[in-house]
């Protein structure tokens, strides 16, 4: 098997193990994998593309099998590592929703057969008879568990579409009332049902259960600018979307992906185990 074939799709590849997975350690991990299978491959293929995600795929759903024991163990709330993506990953709208941590936290909520349909078949519209090759299962229970993943991710997943410059505006407002830990400005910014999410990992401190509720959500937030004497907070994007990252004393203590709705922020997904921070130094490159 020729080594520019495997190199032409590897963002593809990591792509979809990252979406199975959530986690870009074990989807490098998973790549790795798919290659030395790829590699060692004496079968004459004719789809490159196909053979390779079906590969990917049979290692994401093994290696997923052991990540839901060790999730049973986490300490806290389990959330998607963060990526730091590329300009090009929030202009393609479909793939900076399939790859965004709001929706990398419902995939969580599906079991590992039904995440690795749902995933080929609404990002990467994969045919049904390739996707049933992948996982093991006749193409018409592929279309059964289609039907019944999508149905289970369209009443979890946000809904609402907003443009870059709402986008924008909402950040810079919330950014502003961080920095002041101003309670009244936080109030206005956030949307009345907000759920703020930590994740710790037992490692560092963090909420161990959601916090719900603007008021709540504010007093939480306003206590941030005290936790330092060093405390700078700044834009960025993750998975494609709208994110904050927070410094104490010159070094990254935390990123924040943000999901806003009708001008207000409706959830914060904040990661502060350190395990989770090392993909924010460099662009990760994501394809379909």
């Amino acid at each position: 098997m020729t080594t520019d074939a495997f190199v032409a799709h590897r963002s593809l590849l990591f792509t979809v193990a990252y979406e199975m997975l959530g986690s870009a350690a074990d989807a490098e991990d998973v790549v790795q994998e798919t290659w030395l299978r790829w590699a060692s491959s004496s079968a004459d293929v004719r789809d490159p593309r196909s053979y390779l995600v079906r590969i990917v795929t049979r290692q994401a759903l093994n290696r997923l099998r052991t990540l839901a024991r060790r999730r049973e163990d986490y300490v806290g709330e389990w959330l998607p590592e963060p990526l730091l993506t590329s300009p090009d990953v929030a202009d393609d709208v479909e793939l900076a929703e399939s790859v965004s941590v709001a929706m990398l936290t419902v995939l969580e909520t599906l079991g590992a057969v039904e995440r690795a349909v749902f995933v080929l078949r609404e990002v990467f519209d994969t045919s049904y008879d390739e996707i049933a090759e992948a996982v093991g299962r006749t193409p018409a229970a592929v279309r059964q568990i289609a039907h019944r993943a999508r149905d289970h991710v369209a009443a979890r997943r946000p809904r609402v579409r907003v443009s870059r410059a709402e986008q924008d505006a909402v950040v810079e407002r919330f950014l502003a009332a961080v920095r002041g830990g101003d309670l009244q400005e936080l109030l206005d910014v956030l949307a009345p049902d907000v759920v703020v999410v930590a994740d710790g990992g037992g490692v560092v401190t963090a909420a161990r259960h959601p916090v719900v509720g603007a008021e709540r959500a504010a007093a939480f937030l306003a206590m941030l600018p005290k936790v330092a004497d060093d405390f700078a907070v700044a834009a960025t994007v993750v998975n494609g979307g709208p994110a904050i990252r927070i410094d104490l004393n010159g070094a990254l203590d935390a990123v924040a992906s943000l999901v806003i709705e009708g001008g207000r922020i409706t959830h914060v997904y904040a990661v502060r185990n350190p395990a989770k921070l090392s993909r924010l130094t460099e662009e990760s490159h994501l394809s379909r």
